[in-house]
């Protein structure tokens, strides 16, 4: 199911504080300077509308969020969300999550990698194109932390397993934990958009949780 164009951002609001391009991020890498001040860091890959960048930067205030959304008007449209919201904690990367995690994130980094709904690349020749990917998976072992979590989530069943094949070939992530689905409290109680519109049209979400040995 494809997603949906998110709504046009009104020109009044300032997305300065929360909407970052690659020339932004700080090299070589300081999570501090980027944030203004010391903390852990989890990373959202593909951040859509930003429900789940909100809802934990919300929720947690004491840890730095950063989403990625190579999608320029998905991406003005998290930092919209953000801006709206308040929070100090979370910003967005319009960029190519690929290349930040090979060429810019130094090993050890992270806290958490979050992981939700992957355009699965539906026709086999395509399937290179895919986020879960060698290079990727190895690039999150890389740079989390130990004791660091990967979750990743899809509603594709093929993908799902065989993302989960390659994790297990590709690194030494911990065997993978079954996250459990619970029930919404209000109507934007899910993890993100698209595990709403799963949802709510009965469709099957296929989730797991990776830990990286300490």
């Amino acid at each position: 199911m494809p997603r949906r164009a998110p709504r046009r951002v009104d020109p009044a609001l300032d997305l300065g504080r929360h909407l970052l391009a690659p020339d932004d991020l700080p090299r070589p890498w300081d999570a501090a300077r980027l944030f203004g001040r010391t903390a852990l860091l989890e990373i959202e890959v593909g951040s859509g509308k930003g429900l789940f960048l909100t809802a934990a930067a919300q929720a947690r205030p004491d840890v730095n969020f950063l989403g990625i959304e190579i999608a320029r008007k998905f991406a003005e449209a998290v930092a919209a969300r953000l801006a709206r919201s308040g929070v100090t904690n979370a910003r967005v990367l319009n960029g190519d999550a690929q290349r930040l995690f090979a060429e810019l994130l130094p090993d050890a980094s992270l806290a958490a990698v979050h992981v939700y709904f992957p355009d699965p690349w539906w026709k086999k020749r395509h399937h290179k194109r895919r986020l879960m990917n060698d290079r990727f998976v190895r690039d999150v072992e890389r740079t989390l932390s130990p004791g660091g979590v990967l979750q990743f989530w899809t509603d594709v069943a093929e993908y799902f397993t065989a993302s989960l094949e390659l994790i297990a070939r590709s690194t030494s992530l911990g065997p993978p934990r079954p996250v459990a689905e619970r029930a919404a409290e209000h109507d934007l109680d899910y993890r993100t958009h698209f595990e709403r519109r799963m949802r709510l049209h009965g469709q099957p979400v296929y989730r797991a949780e990776f830990v990286k040995p300490g």
